[in-house]
């Protein structure tokens, strides 16, 4: 009878680091230590925590922390240059800033995230930004609060405001001289085909301009200071819209076609309204969402209406 041969599992550090190495790149998004047990159950714990340890003190491991414990993820090369001689809760701090992407995170969902105290998440902060490891950016959505990110990402538009906003203040007057130079624009584009004298139809498809048209020019009139994008353009021609001075239509384009997007585009033109609105309308009153709930005496009343107050000047 021929001798049965029991595969024997190496305990060798090395083979052990590798074995764990191999998971973490099977498992992009990070593995836990359960994982590491099922795949090597006759390891002993401190044989697996000796492998790990030594992993995360070469710089080859991230680790972090999810709902369900501690996940450990493999480190790309650049990164881990960046992070030598970086203790692990410094690493930590690094990896939950690194997660959050260009929108940043608070100081706060940090010490969640990481379960450190804050003290030592501010000292790690710190230490972070004058390696220009990370940076700290002002967000438009709480004045006093800044957010934190990797100091080589340009900030996203809700954490900036973009290009509307100039050091968390709203640039009201550029934004009104966008507002007339697009109306103006394509007020002149409807005059130059009513001008044409041919047929009605005509005159109307000609009359309007597609966002890259209107962007085009306001980029070549150079009144901006920073580089607006189409999707600024047409937040600009939005605002026009509900303000009844500006029409928009939808239509099929071929792909590849300047200003078109997934098939369709967007086209605008400049209206006259043919009856002045009426008094009502005019009015706060006439487009309160809370007109319902306002009497005098009430939370809502004409008498403490903001609205009121700014459309009278007092």
């Amino acid at each position: 009878m021929a001798d049965v041969k029991v595969k024997k599992e190496s305990t060798d550090p090395v083979d052990i680091e590798n074995r764990i190495k191999a998971l973490c790149q099977q498992f992009p998004h990070g593995i836990t230590d359960q994982v590491i047990q099922n795949d090597m159950p006759h390891l002993e714990g401190q044989q697996r925590a000796m492998a790990i340890n030594r992993l995360l003190s070469l710089g080859q491991l991230d680790l972090l922390r999810n709902s369900s414990g501690l996940l450990y993820r493999m480190k790309d090369a650049q990164t881990a240059g960046k992070m030598k001689g970086s203790d692990n809760q410094e690493k930590l701090v690094y990896q939950v800033i690194e997660d959050a992407g260009n929108k940043g995170i608070w100081s706060r969902d940090i010490r969640y995230k990481s379960n450190l105290p804050l003290t030592e998440i501010n000292k790690i902060l710190k230490n972070l930004e004058s390696k220009k490891l990370i940076k700290a950016v002002k967000s438009v959505a709480a004045s006093k609060k800044k957010v934190y990110m990797l100091y080589n990402l340009q900030p996203d538009r809700s954490v900036t405001g973009g290009a509307w906003y100039s050091d968390q203040d709203f640039e009201s007057e550029f934004v009104e001289v966008l507002n007339q130079q697009c109306f103006k624009f394509l007020q002149s584009k409807a005059e130059v085909a009513r001008d044409s004298k041919q047929n009605p139809m005509v005159q109307r498809n000609s009359s309007f301009a597609n966002s890259h048209e209107v962007w085009k020019y306001i980029c070549e009139l150079g009144i901006s200071k920073v580089d607006l994008s189409m999707e600024d353009i047409e937040t600009i021609l939005n605002t026009l819209i509900y303000d009844g001075k500006v029409e928009l239509t939808i239509i099929a384009a071929k792909e590849g076609t300047v200003g078109s997007v997934d098939g369709q585009m967007k086209l605008y033109r400049g209206v006259n309204p043919i009856i002045q609105p009426t008094g009502l309308v005019k009015a706060p009153c006439g487009l309160c969402p809370v007109f319902d709930d306002c009497h005098e005496g009430g939370e809502i009343s004409p008498s403490n209406c903001v609205y009121m107050a700014e459309w009278l000047d007092i």
